[in-house]
């Protein structure tokens, strides 16, 4: 069989085999990049998402110089039955880390069952180099056994809304007053919206995107990131941009995969907060995905700690669910944790938001290259 055969994976016992005590010592890793055989595995098998595409990798490759990596019981030669997906983060600042997957919101391991990840799991953590400091995932909806080497790092709401509804019942779920009435003000105030992946759209969602960050005291993302992921993903990145009188006031940025949209970033000018500049923005995708007779919008996750943005995403008719993250070995899980709010602490986001936007730019470069 060729390389590049697809083989489904639908109803998954029927194209998998359970992972025995042979297979785990024979697990293999793979490069996604440079072997087909991903590209293949991931447009068929129902349970990816757009950060398991060769396409994201690349981004993350070009942006930060993250090396993805796969494990798989599957030989050399064979269609992928399984994968486990990564990316190693080197740093000086905070260790080598294995990942599943920086900047994603989730990533599910592509396997068969509990039982498969953990034959997997178990593998990687028995040959993982001593240098790394610890391996993390972020798995959608399959986690690893509760008595194992892996503890949970970090819970989050992990937000959806699915479009098998009609379009007036979408409307219906939508928030009255918090998001139907500000959809209303929004065409009263002649807010219209365009949606591309040009430069210019690219430049004025970037002009925003550096007055949120500021506002919220984090260091923006590097322009560049923006700039790999339209060459990367093309036709499948959507720039939304909101304006009043030709000012963008509102924008976020969309990324397509098989049947399903997810929104992955948005920004916005305060000033013009109460004419609904980004209930306007949601309402538009949410029309145009359903027009493409996709069946799932994933608004990706949001902190226990942040109650605004989870209220504005359930006020977008959205299901809330819980999603964790695990880290292995056990022991280094409040490390990392501790590491991570040093570098939020109350001290770097006073910086923050006093810094010059060049410099700010700056700081979001080094930041994201060591956060992972």
């Amino acid at each position: 069989m060729p390389e590049n055969t697809v083989v489904s994976t639908r109803g998954h016992s029927e194209a998998g085999r359970r992972i025995d005590n042979r297979d785990a010592s024979r697990l293999a890793e793979i490069d996604p990049l440079r072997d087909p055989r991903w590209a293949s595995f991931v447009e068929s098998d129902p349970r990816s998402s757009i950060f398991h595409t060769v396409e994201w990798l690349q981004a993350l490759s070009r942006t930060y110089g993250y090396a993805p990596r796969v494990f798989t019981s599957s030989a050399a030669g064979e269609p992928l039955t399984n994968g486990v997906l990564f990316c190693q983060v080197d740093s000086w600042l905070t260790g080598s880390k294995l990942i599943s997957l920086p900047f994603s919101d989730h990533c599910e391991p592509l396997v068969n069952d509990r039982t498969d990840l953990m034959a997997i799991l178990s593998n990687i953590n028995q040959s993982r180099d001593s240098r790394l400091k610890y391996v993390e995932i972020r798995p959608r909806r399959i986690e690893p056994e509760a008595n194992s080497d892996w503890a949970s790092s970090g819970q989050y709401h992990f937000h959806a809304i699915d479009l098998r509804l009609r379009i007036d019942e979408l409307y219906s779920r939508l928030h009255k007053d918090g998001m139907q009435r500000k959809i209303r003000r929004a065409d009263r105030e002649h807010v219209v919206v365009e949606k591309g992946r040009s430069d210019a759209l690219l430049r004025e969602f970037y002009r925003l995107l550096l007055l949120t960050r500021r506002r919220h005291r984090l260091p923006p993302q590097p322009l560049a990131w923006f700039r790999n992921l339209i060459e990367c993903l093309g036709p499948r990145l959507g720039i939304h941009v909101a304006r009043v009188n030709d000012q963008a006031i509102g924008s976020i940025i969309t990324l397509r995969h098989k049947r399903g949209l997810v929104y992955k970033y948005g920004c916005s000018d305060e000033r013009f907060h109460s004419l609904g500049a980004m209930p306007r923005l949601f309402w538009q995708a949410i029309q145009e995905a359903k027009e493409e007779n996709l069946e799932e919008i994933d608004l990706g996750r949001s902190d226990e700690n942040n109650p605004g943005l989870v209220r504005f995403k359930d006020h977008l008719g959205a299901t809330r669910t819980a999603i964790r993250y695990w880290q292995s070995p056990r022991d280094n899980v409040k490390k990392a944790s501790t590491l991570n709010v040093a570098l939020k602490s109350s001290v770097m986001q006073g910086i923050l938001l006093r810094l010059p936007d060049r410099l700010f730019r700056l700081a979001g470069e080094l930041f994201y290259r060591h956060a992972g």
